[in-house]
């Protein structure tokens, strides 16, 4: 009997192990794969020169990634503005002041709505938020737009990662001690005075966290933000204009131009600087909200 434990136990640790391995080494793969496939653009035209070039001529050789890296830039940017503030407030009334029979309601509505595919907000953005943009917000700024623009990307991303962010932002605010809420209340604060100190203060770097996370969520956000934002070769001038993020490059393009060689690179070099950028900032704020994690169960924030 004793045999069989140890067997059981080798070989749960075994599979655990490789299954670690496979977990670490499927982006690594990943990565070098797209690297090898982006390297000849790399080799020919010079880093540099294809992230800052403002020319796209797949048939004169000329890849400029900027304005496709300044529209992502600016979509994930906008989309971050508008819904952190929401989502931070949302959470401090969820998780402070709101019964805990709406809190308990208003949960599985978070779950439905980050589980709606994202070609459902493409539609509802082109449904209502083109239609405002073009009709009621570049006529107040005195500018002319179809409303696919980067302000209606940014909208419809927005909504589209709020639940993700505040799903993270009610865990951190949940991990708190009630003990720290009760005894800033003892000492004659408002309940405003308590959060702000005993919550907000202390869970300031997994907030941030939070909005890194959306953050990196967002750039690679594809399909709803093609549909509303226009996929027009430019550098965006304003918030109604059009833009072409990298991962509607990608989408629009892959499987019609492979037969250039270098724009099969090029396509590889948007994916890999997509994969770089969302695995650096993940890993990047989830070792701040271990962190925060680990600090929080010590007491020692």
């Amino acid at each position: 009997m004793n045999s069989f434990r140890r067997i059981g136990n080798v070989a749960g640790s075994g599979w655990m192990m490789i299954s670690k391995f496979i977990i670490i080494a499927v982006p690594l793969v990943m990565i070098w794969v797209l690297w090898d496939k982006a390297y000849p653009l790399l080799k020919d035209n010079g880093f540099l020169n294809v992230l800052s070039g403002t020319e796209w001529k797949p048939s004169s050789d000329a890849f400029g990634f900027r304005p496709f890296i300044l529209s992502s830039l600016y979509v994930s940017l906008g989309a971050i503005i508008i819904s952190a503030p929401l989502c931070v407030l949302s959470a401090v009334y969820l998780s402070e002041y709101a019964h805990r029979r709406i809190l308990s309601f208003m949960q599985p509505v978070i779950d439905i709505l980050a589980g709606i595919p994202s070609v459902i907000y493409g539609v509802w953005g082109i449904l209502f938020i083109v239609p405002w943009v073009r009709e009621s917000v570049a006529p107040a700024m005195g500018l002319e737009s179809t409303g696919y623009s980067i302000l209606a990307g940014s909208l419809v991303l927005a909504i589209m990662i709020i639940p993700f962010i505040l799903n993270i932002l009610l865990e951190l605010f949940s991990a708190i001690p009630n003990e720290l809420r009760d005894a800033a209340l003892s000492m004659g604060t408002t309940r405003w005075e308590m959060v702000k100190v005993s919550v907000l203060r202390r869970t300031g770097p997994g907030i941030i966290s939070a909005i890194g996370l959306g953050w990196a969520r967002a750039v690679g956000e594809t399909i709803a933000v093609m549909m509303v934002v226009g996929s027009t070769f430019m550098i965006p001038e304003s918030i109604v204009s059009s833009g072409y993020p990298l991962p509607a490059l990608i989408a629009n393009n892959y499987g019609e131009m492979m037969s250039i060689p270098k724009y099969d690179s090029a396509l590889m070099l948007a994916a890999l600087l997509l994969l770089v950028i969302t695995v650096v900032f993940n890993i990047l704020m989830r070792l701040v909200i271990r962190r925060f994690t680990i600090q929080s169960d010590g007491h020692e924030l």
